[in-house]
């Protein structure tokens, strides 16, 4: 007598065909362009780049994947500097420009700005108030979205800084405060994107406030300031956390 197959098992067997297909969605050709500070920029060393190790954690998970970016991080500049018009964002268009060419890659772009907002003075634009950031994110956001509306723009929050950073620029206790209320602009931005422009723009890694202030001797650099060895900018270990978290949020909305 023939023995029938189990419903239970039958319906396991679908949900993973299922769970395949879905996960066959995720795109074979990924274009990213990433902006953002010095915190994007790294400096020289590919080990202080969060972009590389984000590379490395798509690829890790999506085999396969042909990924490729440009970093488009800049010390010093706010999102005064990466509006229409200003060369941050002449750049960011030409590194854009040459991926939107490419119909069959994904075209991305990874946003974390705020830090250099947030100083109590140096940066241009400093202090730019959590309404003006926000208006500032949105302004970018309209025009990549208008010359290229195919595209993914994910926005991160940006990373903590110790109370005391002072460099060239003064960010202090009240450019910290700053900094944190510069989230909800974000969240609040995202939500309305998601009303009125569905699939475009997200939300990425929001927990980097928390995670480096918990761990800000072990994974940003100190550095002598004017009030003493501050912490800001990622050293080895936080780039590669950085890099990794960035990749995780990018991994979310690309296998939606």
């Amino acid at each position: 007598m023939r023995r029938r197959t189990p419903i239970l098992k039958v319906t396991a067997i679908f949900c993973l065909i299922l769970l395949s297909a879905f996960k066959l969605q995720a795109p074979k050709k990924l274009n990213i362009v990433f902006i953002g500070d010095s915190i994007t920029q790294g400096s020289n060393k590919a080990d202080l780049q969060p972009s590389v190790y984000t590379l490395g954690y798509l690829k890790s998970k999506i085999p396969g994947l042909l990924v490729e970016e440009s970093n488009q991080g800049h010390s010093g500049h706010t999102t005064f500097d990466f509006l229409p018009g200003q060369d941050d964002f002449k750049g960011t268009i030409q590194a854009a420009d040459a991926f939107y060419k490419n119909t069959d890659a994904q075209l991305l772009f990874s946003v974390m700005l705020g830090t250099n907002d947030s100083a109590m003075q140096g940066p241009n634009g400093a202090p730019v108030a959590p309404e003006q950031y926000a208006a500032n994110l949105k302004t970018i956001a309209d025009s990549l979205l208008k010359r290229y509306p195919n595209c993914k723009i994910i926005l991160n929050n940006p990373i903590y800084y110790s109370p005391n950073t002072y460099n060239g620029a003064m960010y202090l206790q009240e450019g910290l405060n700053r900094l944190q209320n510069y989230f909800p602009q974000i969240a609040t931005l995202v939500k309305s994107y998601g009303s009125n422009n569905p699939n475009h723009v997200f939300t990425g890694y929001t927990e980097g406030f928390d995670d480096f202030r918990k761990d800000y001797q072990f994974a940003l650099q100190p550095e002598q300031g004017k009030q003493g060895t501050f912490y800001l900018h990622p050293n080895k270990m936080g780039a590669r956390y950085l890099g990794n978290k960035w990749g995780e949020a990018i991994y979310r909305v690309i296998s939606d």
